[in-house]
């Protein structure tokens, strides 16, 4: 695989499409940064860390709206393995009017567009979430 980090997020997307309850993927720190930060804006569910012998899963419920659309709607990969992006805290700009979040890899690790803006950090542009 050579974007585990796109591949996870179209994980996201597509099982909430479907209509399924979580994903299991590999498990990596940034991936596990990413889902825990997607957690707390309130993109996705729980996080967990599972083993199976000596491989490790990253499991992530998925969350729903009321009448049964997921709430990841739509991502876009911005910074590829054969094209890195990075921005300048001043270069930041808010996506779809703060209806969706930008994600960046900064020095002080992954943060949404809002919060690199506060802490005047730039970084790698990962992807949009909506």
């Amino acid at each position: 695989m050579n974007d585990p980090i796109g591949d996870f997020i179209i994980r996201i997307k597509n099982a909430g499409n479907v209509g399924k309850e979580s994903i299991s993927v590999p498990f990596s720190k940034m991936k596990f940064a990413i889902a825990t930060l997607l957690s707390e804006k309130g993109y996705v569910g729980a996080v967990s860390q599972k083993s199976k012998g000596s491989a490790k899963f990253l499991n992530v419920d998925l969350l729903y709206t009321e009448n049964g659309s997921p709430v990841v709607s739509g991502v876009q990969r911005i910074s590829k393995p054969s094209r890195r992006l990075y921005e300048k805290s001043k270069d930041i700009k808010r996506f779809r009017r703060g209806f969706g979040l930008s994600i960046f890899s900064t020095p002080k690790g992954i943060m949404a567009d809002v919060d690199a803006r506060k802490e005047n950090l730039g970084g790698e542009f990962l992807f949009n979430i909506w």
